[in-house]
């Protein structure tokens, strides 16, 4: 047994999974980022509420999650059927899977950059203000360069969320091979069939080493930042 004595069908729940993955931690980092600055440097009315909302994935059951974004997000939900007129599906389709991932990372990746934002002394920030920066500028040259270590993490933790990601998915779009069908969806699939246990070990360790590698990866590059910027 080894790697490479894959199935076509199993090395593209590989591509596929390492796609959705990929584009869940994508679209989900400007959005995780302005969420983050807001929980970590403003006080608001609701704060607390948008606090438990994004953390909300985290305690939930991912097939309600799943469900809700079903409701929402299907051809026949309210957001799901405005979209579909323009021609963009998210139910039953592989776009649909990177959004669940999101939605499921989203918490992990939020609450890295926020701690990493509160540990940025705001002494920095006020300096830079004194000496006539706005806001965005100071965000952008003082704290976001801060920030990057929880940054890298928050953005690998997602992967590794989105990787291993199993309810949220196969609610909202099943497990189509070829179209939505990733890693965790086919490795449950292996082991519903006979003589699948082969296959499902093949696909638990690939699994396994890509996950650990981001976790490694991330360890290494938020070192090397970390110490650039301690330089």
């Amino acid at each position: 047994m080894t790697l490479f004595s894959l199935t076509p069908e199993e090395w593209e729940a590989v591509r596929l999974s390492l796609k959705v993955a990929s584009v869940a931690m994508i679209a989900s980092l400007p959005v995780g980022i302005a969420v983050a600055w807001l929980l970590a440097r403003k006080a608001f009315w609701g704060k607390s509420l948008l606090n438990g909302i994004v953390h909300l994935p985290l305690v939930m059951p991912p097939v309600v999650t799943g469900y809700l974004l079903l409701l929402t997000f299907g051809t026949h939900g309210p957001i799901g059927s405005f979209l579909a007129q323009f021609g963009i599906v998210f139910a039953f389709r592989w776009t649909g899977a990177a959004l669940a991932c999101a939605v499921m990372g989203f918490p992990l990746l939020v609450r890295a950059i926020r701690l990493s934002i509160e540990a940025v002394d705001t002494r920095l920030e006020a300096a830079s203000s004194t000496l006539g920066a706005n806001a965005a500028w100071v965000f952008l040259t003082v704290t976001l360069p801060l920030t990057i270590p929880g940054i890298i993490a928050g953005m690998i933790l997602c992967f590794a969320k989105a990787m291993g990601e199993f309810g949220a998915t196969i609610t909202f779009v099943s497990n189509i091979p070829g179209e939505t069908q990733t890693l965790p969806t086919a490795i449950y699939t292996l082991t519903q069939v006979p003589g699948g246990d082969a296959g499902a070990l093949k696909l638990t360790a690939i699994s396994i080493a890509i996950s650990l590698g981001a976790l490694l990866v991330s360890e290494f590059l938020a070192r090397r930042v970390g110490q650039r910027i301690a330089a």
